[in-house]
């Protein structure tokens, strides 16, 4: 079972990336998936989330910025990131919750790699 996180990288301040999770094919469903993300010398925090019925919650911070979306047929969540400022520098990490494996396997809270986000100004 993977995670794997990409887009990341260095952004100019206002830019408008596009980070990327997508679970590796052997996993049969998912409930909820999210993005967090940890800044240094800071605890890890909630952006963005989104279960499986659609619906979405963001942090203050984030929200009417960015956007979280989801794939059900590939496993994939996405966060679109827009008019970005320097606090928004940070790991940001692609979260799992009730991920059901083809095998069996089930893990109440799985996570993926990090992905570097710097906003430079």
């Amino acid at each position: 079972v993977q995670l794997q996180a990409s887009g990341g990288g260095l952004v100019h301040a206002g830019g408008s990336p596009r980070l990327s999770c997508a679970a590796s094919e052997n996993i049969f469903s998912i409930n909820a998936m999210g993005w967090y993300r940890q800044a240094p010398g800071k605890q890890r925090e909630l952006v963005a989330a989104i279960p499986s019925d659609g619906s979405t919650n963001y942090s203050i911070s984030v929200k009417g910025r960015f956007t979280i979306s989801r794939d059900n047929d590939k496993n994939t969540v996405y966060l679109h990131m827009t008019s970005l400022k320097s606090e928004d520098t940070a790991v940001y990490y692609c979260n799992a919750e009730g991920l059901l494996a083809y095998s069996g396997s089930y893990y109440p809270d799985y996570w993926g790699q990090g992905t570097q986000v710097t906003v430079s100004s």
